[in-house]
């Protein structure tokens, strides 16, 4: 990606790896005056799987808010043009803005909701899903006080998503709190944090099980609704809303 230098955002706590350079060569803190970054950030399109069935350019599923980027998950308004039950935002950096190594870091506020289901992930911006490997950085569902990170991979997926070596984690979170993901990228492993505590490592261990190495990944920050892993909706719980303050990409440190 190309270096978009940020000055006056301070260094965040000093990363568990002294091998990411301490400041941001890219900072996004949603405090643009009329809208989200376009040249950075498109709405993700509907889609026919559990986690794009809903998502929508519905203006009422999106806001910048105090510095803030809102996505919802809503009850539709208006099913005359759109017969879908459910609404919901996402963004992604898809064909705008890719990462290679070094460390992205989100910090936001989850709300909860039954059948909400928000995350941060990466996707390979180049070839067929899942050669390029995909990075959960973080799920939530439901009201639950813990978030999941995980890995998924053709080799996880031919193997029946082993957990050897280690792919995904658990890590509590105060709900009611803004709280910090993130993730590192090396070219022999993906490590995962939560609120500067490193959660867990997905390590190379054969040729064909990590292709991370291999691959630029573009970004999703989207709002979820519903589906086989998260279970039903209940549309008395809607709207939802995830709040997120910033997002900020750390190279490595070249020194």
């Amino acid at each position: 990606m190309a270096e978009r230098n940020q000055p006056g955002h301070a260094a965040r706590p000093r990363a568990v790896s002294p091998q990411i350079a301490q400041h941001p060569i890219w900072v996004e803190d949603f405090n643009q005056a009329g809208g989200m970054d376009t040249t950075i950030w498109s709405k993700i399109p509907k889609g026919s799987a559990d986690w794009d069935r809903h998502m929508s350019n519905n203006n009422s599923c999106y806001a910048m808010r105090n510095g803030k980027l809102i996505l919802r998950g809503i009850v539709n308004p208006d099913k005359t043009t759109d017969p879908r039950p459910y609404l919901t935002g996402g963004v992604y950096t898809k064909g705008k803005l890719d990462f290679s190594y070094g460390r992205i870091e989100i910090n936001a506020k989850l709300n909860t909701a039954k059948g909400a289901w928000p995350a941060f992930w990466m996707l390979a911006s180049a070839g067929q899903y899942p050669y390029g490997g995909e990075i959960d950085i973080m799920e939530h569902l439901n009201y639950d006080s813990l978030v999941y990170q995980t890995i998924h991979t053709k080799y996880t997926l031919e193997h029946g998503n082993p957990n050897i070596p280690q792919r995904f984690a658990t890590v509590p979170i105060d709900i009611n709190k803004f709280n910090t993901y993130a993730i590192e990228k090396y070219r022999d492993s993906i490590v995962f944090y939560v609120n500067h505590q490193r959660s867990f490592a997905y390590l190379r261990t054969l040729v064909n099980q990590f292709p991370f190495a291999a691959a630029n990944h573009y970004l999703l920050l989207d709002m979820q609704l519903g589906g086989s892993w998260v279970g039903s909706i209940d549309p008395k719980t809607l709207p939802v809303e995830m709040e997120i303050d910033w997002v900020k990409f750390y190279p490595l440190d070249k020194k």
